[in-house]
C-alpha cells in the first residue's frame, strides 16, 4: 500500500499531551495518517483559564494545517469542551467544519456518536481530574442526556495524610486498574475514561477481556472510531479495542 494514499486525519491537542497521537496511530493502524497541531503554551494562567483560551484559540490552531488537504480532524482535548454546554460544543464543531471544508469534531462529540450507535444511556466515569473539573465533565454528560451512575477518580499520586495530585499525564495503568478493583461497577454501564491525556489502551485491554459484555469508551477510542467511520476504509487493521467498538457499533 502507497504510504501517503491513505486518508488523512488532523488531530488539535493540547502542547504537552505525551498520549493521544501515540494512541491514535496504534488505534488506527495503517488506516490512516495522523497528524497533529497543538493548542499554545500558556505559562501563567490557571487550569480554568488555560482551557478557555483553547476554545478561544481552537480556529487559528485548526486553520494551522494551512493547505494540507485533510479528510477529518478531531480536537483531541475533552476537558475544554466540557466547559461548553452540548449544545455549544456541537454548535462550534458545525462551525469549524463549514470553515475548514471536512467534517471536524471534538473528542466529547465523538463520544456522544458512540453512546447514541452503542444504545448507551448510562455511564461510570473514569477521571483523572482535579475535583472541579470531575464536576464539570459529570455536569456535560448529564446535560446531554446520559446517566451517570458514579465516578472513579484516578488521581495520579495519592497521599493518605494530605491533598492527591491530580495530573492526567502521570497516571498509570496500574493506578488505573488498582482504583477500577476498589469500586463495583454497576451492571449495564458503559464505562467511560474521560481525556485524552491519560493513557488507557493497555487498562481497556485487561477489562476487555474481563468482562466483554461490557462497552468501553475513551476520548480517543471514541474519536479512533468516529475518524475512521468518517474518512477510514475499513477497519481490518486497526487496534483490537477499535475493532470491538466497530462490531458493537456495526
Amino acid at each position: 500500500m502507497d504510504l501517503f494514499s491513505l486518508p488523512r486525519l488532523g488531530v488539535v491537542v493540547p502542547p504537552e499531551n505525551p498520549t493521544a497521537e501515540p494512541e491514535f496511530n496504534q488505534l488506527l493502524g495503517s488506516l490512516l495518517n495522523v497528524y497533529a497541531s497543538r493548542f499554545p503554551v500558556t505559562p501563567g494562567k490557571s487550569l480554568r483559564a488555560m482551557l478557555e483560551t483553547y476554545n478561544r484559540v481552537l480556529p487559528d490552531t485548526l486553520g494551522a494545517f494551512g493547505g494540507m488537504e485533510l479528510d477529518a480532524a478531531v480536537v483531541a482535548c475533552s476537558a475544554s469542551h466540557y466547559l461548553l454546554d452540548p449544545e455549544g460544543d456541537h454548535a462550534l464543531c458545525e462551525e469549524l467544519s463549514a470553515r475548514a471544508g471536512f467534517p471536524v469534531r471534538s473528542s466529547t462529540q465523538a463520544i456522544l456518536a458512540a453512546c447514541a450507535a452503542l444504545g448507551v444511556t448510562r455511564l461510570t466515569l473514569v477521571s483523572p481530574y482535579q475535583p472541579w473539573l470531575t464536576d464539570t465533565s459529570r455536569a456535560f454528560w448529564e446535560r446531554a442526556g446520559l446517566k451517570v451512575d458514579g465516578v472513579v477518580t484516578v488521581p495520579a499520586a495519592r497521599h493518605p495524610d494530605r491533598q492527591d495530585h491530580y495530573d492526567p499525564y502521570r497516571v498509570t495503568t496500574r493506578a488505573i486498574t488498582e482504583r477500577l478493583r476498589e469500586h463495583r461497577l454497576p451492571d449495564g454501564s458503559a464505562l467511560l475514561f474521560t481525556g485524552t491525556g491519560m493513557g488507557t489502551l493497555a487498562a481497556l485491554t485487561e477489562l476487555a477481556r474481563e468482562d466483554a459484555s461490557r462497552p468501553l469508551l475513551s476520548s480517543n477510542l471514541a474519536s479512533a472510531w468516529w475518524a475512521l467511520r468518517t474518512a477510514g476504509r475499513g477497519a481490518g487493521a486497526a487496534h483490537p479495542l477499535l475493532r470491538r467498538l466497530e462490531d458493537r457499533t456495526a
